[in-house]
């Protein structure tokens, strides 16, 4: 990976995060204590540095072409003090305040020692906090990294990478343009599902201002009802959610992360789509109503329109695209939005890893909020423990613990 460019969506990602920050933070809770920390701390140094992704940093000396990933030797780990879960959580939210510099390091490691009463942990436990570029890919590519990085037997699944000539753009954006007309014509004819209507600006669009915080939910798999785990949350947050607002909505909605179908062809490998959350409905009808949207959504982005956009955005020249991100004004209020949370979902997969002979128990990640976002969650699993995990600004949703304690109800 020493000479690669980035690709024009993770260049995007790298660039954007000047206007915003977001750097992935992905929380790995472990059930007791390693026996020498050094020795722990070691042995991930050690693997880290064999996986590609782990051993790079962003060159981004070029101002006529996208940007480089290239080698870097030094992992940063930083072990900060124990204590409670809850101060845990605390020194986590403050980390987010300090962004990695891409041009050094493209991830830190975070290791809290000896914390009591990390969920679905008996007794002190270990947290290791690992905080990665979003150039990297969002948490359902870096959780798999990190597993790696903690000692589980694999590989990444492989990405290839999408390059095209600028040379292309002009061919490629007419047959963009051919194909966008005819997914208008199929959204008439009622073959394709029409695009989600935006959603009011509620509370939980404020710019998060005031204190932040962060909160876990955790629940065994198997008490999770309605559909997937994804579905389970989203009705759960729905019921929370409305109940939580001081005017109940009309209407509310979902900014849902889904992970594109067909090969990888970069790192950041997903979409945002808005589903709607329906809190009117009983639950079963919601969940329903809520799976149906989901369908609609990966219909409608399987329609080849958006491969064509894709092409025609991956051969747009790196300082035209540069300039584009540079014009983005995080100040600009929308006057309606594609959701009024953000909800994602990351699959750790197994218990198979552990820190320092530690066994990993808890898995939990924090989408960053944004100027339009002052409330995000993410929905987690590793082996059978599912965590639901919230991030919000006082601005966005007042008091955290009291919308945390309906969301715990509502699971």
């Amino acid at each position: 990976m020493s000479a690669d460019r980035l690709t024009a969506v993770d260049a995007q990602s790298f660039w954007l995060s000047t206007k915003i920050p977001n750097d992935t933070f992905l929380l790995f809770g472990f059930a007791g204590a390693p026996a020498d920390l050094d020795r722990a701390i070691a042995d991930v140094r050690a693997r880290a540095a064999g996986i590609r992704e782990l051993a790079v940093r962003i060159d981004d000396s070029s101002r006529l072409h996208y940007p480089q990933w290239v080698h870097a030797d030094a992992a940063d780990v930083v072990v900060h003090a124990g204590g409670a879960w809850a101060e845990c959580l605390d020194a986590t939210v403050a980390l987010i305040d300090d962004q990695l510099d891409l041009s050094v390091r493209a991830w830190r490691l975070h290791v809290f020692p000896s914390v009591d009463g990390i969920p679905a942990v008996e007794g002190p436990g270990t947290v290791a906090v690992l905080q990665i570029s979003h150039a990297l890919g969002g948490g359902g590519r870096t959780a798999l990294t990190a597993a790696l990085m903690f000692g589980r037997d694999g590989a990444l699944p492989d990405v290839d990478p999408l390059h095209v000539n600028p040379a292309l753009l002009p061919v490629l954006g007419f047959r963009a343009a051919r194909a966008q007309r005819q997914l208008m014509a199929d959204t008439e004819a009622g073959l394709v599902p029409p695009p989600t209507e935006p959603f009011p600006v509620l509370r939980t669009n404020n710019r998060p201002e005031g204190s932040r915080g962060l909160r876990t939910v955790v629940r065994a798999k198997e008490h999770l009802r309605g559909g997937t785990v994804t579905v389970a949350a989203l009705t759960a947050i729905s019921e929370a959610l409305a109940g939580h607002l001081d005017d109940r909505p009309q209407r509310l909605g979902a900014e849902l992360m889904i992970a594109k179908s067909g090969p990888r062809r970069a790192f950041n490998h997903f979409g945002a789509a808005g589903v709607g959350l329906y809190p009117e409905l009983p639950s079963a009808d919601r969940a329903a109503r809520i799976t149906a949207d989901i369908a609609e959504r990966r219909q409608r982005a399987a329609h080849p329109a958006i491969w064509a956009q894709t092409l025609a955005s991956a051969a747009t020249p790196a300082p035209l695209s540069r300039w584009g991100i540079s014009q983005f004004d995080a100040e600009v209020r929308a006057a309606a939005v594609n959701g009024n949370t953000v909800v994602s979902s990351v699959n750790g997969g197994a218990c198979d890893y552990a820190f320092g002979g530690a066994p990993v128990a808890l898995l939990a990640a924090f989408p960053g909020l944004s100027p339009m976002m002052g409330l995000t969650h993410c929905v987690c699993g590793v082996g059978d423990t599912i965590s639901v995990s919230v991030h919000a600004a006082e601005s966005a949703i007042g008091e955290i613990d009291a919308y945390v304690a309906r969301l715990e109800a509502a699971l």
